[in-house]
């Protein structure tokens, strides 16, 4: 199976992908640096991360990377993104396209796929009012609510997991970790509950390490300098007990050591997703040995309150069962461990893998 793997990164990942490549002349070794940073690595297949010969990576939408392999294999300077994938296709002689990046790369991309193409696989884990990718052959997530969704639109659809990265086991083997209280991820006053599960959490700072590496744009920065605080930019700020606590985000390794500094993760959905849970955090925290604590809902196989996380149901609730699970901390280091277990065994690589060959 010649496998061809397409992906998207976060804005603010582009400055650690820029640092991490420096140095790297030729594409493969851009992609091998990249590979190296394990950024996104839950989704990238068991294949690509070993660099084997018949799968490929393709970061569909960092330029930088795209335009360098143009370079090196004679395309025109003003090959467009979609030129240079389709060449890629052509190139690696891909017979499966498993694309991370539909809405971007969608049914009018498809309709030149090269004729070497035999599947197309689109992952999508969120509601698109506009089904501009239902030509894949098949539409996957880990979120059968919103699959239920693509289907009744019209799209073949099946469940599909993010897997373990065995690299996150370094971490979970760490006995000394700092941070009481950890979370990654996003901020903004629009995912309502979010903002005020981080204003609730973020006062347990005056009694606990507690340590939020949070996204922001440019607006946000701004608003919380001096001149932000007067003018339409105020709105902006973060209330003063976050901003008291928030880092810069983390991506890749870097996101690898502030999991592995912390005894507790806490992970919370945003107002779009319903009652299934499943975002990737889940099996990074686990993966990485961290107590989870994460609201209440759906989740995915192995995902037991109790057993191997802990849940809640309010923000003031939260508060207290991170407050519980630090006070009865030898409990909680049990159920950590339970949970990394179960995710390393029944999300691993190979399993992963197996799934994907399925779906196929």
């Amino acid at each position: 199976m010649r496998l061809f793997q397409n992906i998207g990164i976060y804005r603010n990942y582009r400055d650690r992908l820029r640092a991490i490549t420096a140095g790297h002349a030729t594409f493969a070794d851009q992609r091998r640096a990249f590979l190296g940073d394990r950024y996104g690595s839950a989704h990238i297949l068991q294949p690509i991360l070993a660099d084997r010969p018949e799968a490929f990576l393709a970061i569909g939408d960092d330029s930088r990377m795209q335009r360098q392999w143009a370079l090196e294999n004679g395309l025109r300077r003003s090959a467009s993104l979609e030129d240079i994938m389709i060449a890629q296709l052509e190139s690696h002689r891909a017979e499966i396209f498993y694309n991370m990046e539909p809405v971007t790369y969608g049914d009018a991309f498809l309709k030149r796929l090269p004729s070497c193409v035999k599947r197309t696989i689109a992952w999508r884990a969120a509601p698109s009012p506009r089904h501009d990718f239902f030509g894949h052959d098949l539409v996957v997530s880990n979120f059968p609510g919103i699959l239920r969704g693509y289907a009744q639109g019209g799209a073949r659809t099946a469940l599909f997991h993010p897997g373990h990265d065995p690299e996150l086991d370094i971490q979970a083997r760490r006995t000394q970790r700092p941070v009481d209280i950890l979370f990654v991820g996003g901020y903004t006053q629009y995912h309502r509950q979010r903002a005020e599960l981080l204003q609730t959490v973020a006062r347990l700072g005056e009694s606990y390490e507690v340590l939020f590496h949070l996204d922001q744009s440019r607006a946000v920065r701004l608003a919380e300098t001096p001149l932000g605080l007067l003018g339409p930019l105020s709105r902006l700020r973060r209330p003063a007990p976050i901003r008291a606590i928030a880092r810069p985000p983390v991506f890749g390794r870097a996101l690898h050591e502030a999991l592995g500094s912390a005894k507790i993760v806490l992970n919370g959905a945003i107002d779009i997703a319903g009652p299934e849970r499943g975002n990737i955090r889940c099996f990074e925290a686990l993966g990485a040995g961290c107590l989870m604590v994460s609201d209440e809902g759906i989740y995915p196989g192995g995902f037991a309150p109790g057993r191997t996380f802990l849940s809640y149901r309010t923000a003031a609730d939260a508060a207290a069962v991170l407050r519980d699970a630090l006070q009865g901390w030898q409990d909680s280091a049990a159920i950590a461990g339970e949970g990394h277990r179960m995710v390393a065994a029944e999300y691993s690589k190979e399993r992963q893998w197996q799934s994907f060959e399925a779906l196929v």
